[in-house]
């Protein structure tokens, strides 16, 4: 099935279980969450696909195993397509591409490539880019500088970082439920891929770490 947008119910949907994230509620509104949110997310991906390689929609439970917050569903549908990102939630759509948790090797490969004469001017140009363009450059950093970096590096914001990506997210509009929905993630998607691509030549995902699961991008 094409996609065709996003059902008219699915922040409604959202607005509900952000007020009664219960089973109770789940159960009531599941057809709701099955017409209106997966199965146009499924059709997306699939839409997608053929440039972007094959998609796979996150399960709509959380883990609390080890979460103060024990509440059972999650707010947002999320899913992946080789490495990139789109959710949909109450707050409308969001897109994203980039390396949201690195494993301290990773981390370590991401600053010695930010801190190299001429691969860190690069990346640096290219989130400037981004950010000037209205992207948001986000991921986990430092509150203070790496241990050993000069506190005067030209590069010290990205030297903070323990991950990086991009995204950009619009609220709910009419264009949440317009087939046109895919062609706005497929164009954030190309233009932030040069960043993904950078990442993926000086950081890589570590195959061998037992404590991080592998290709841990968004």
């Amino acid at each position: 099935m094409a996609f065709t947008g996003f059902g008219e119910a699915v922040v409604d949907f959202y607005e509900g279980l952000e007020a009664d994230n219960s089973k109770a509620y789940w159960t009531d509104n599941k057809p709701l969450y099955d017409d209106h949110v997966r199965a146009p997310m499924v059709a997306l991906l699939a839409d997608l696909e053929p440039e972007f390689g094959a998609g796979k929609v996150f399960r709509p439970y959380r883990d609390v195993r080890f979460s103060a917050d024990n509440t059972p569903y999650k707010v947002q549908c999320g899913a992946t397509a080789g490495g990139r990102y789109v959710q949909v939630s109450a707050d409308g759509l969001m897109a994203a591409v980039g390396y949201y948790r690195m494993t301290t090797a990773q981390v370590a490969r991401f600053r010695a490539a930010v801190d190299d004469a001429r691969h860190g001017p690069a990346l640096a140009a290219l989130v400037d880019d981004l950010r000037a363009e209205g992207f948001t450059i986000a991921g986990e950093q430092l509150k203070t500088r790496p241990r050993g970096v000069d506190p005067e590096h030209p590069r010290l914001d990205l030297m903070r970082h323990k991950s990086l990506y991009g995204w950009c997210a619009w609220p709910p509009s009419d264009e949440l439920h317009a087939p046109e929905l895919r062609d706005r993630v497929a164009t954030t998607w190309r233009r932030l891929d040069p960043l993904s691509r950078l990442l993926d030549e000086h950081v890589g995902v570590d195959l061998d770490d037992a404590a991080d699961r592998p290709g841990r991008r968004r």
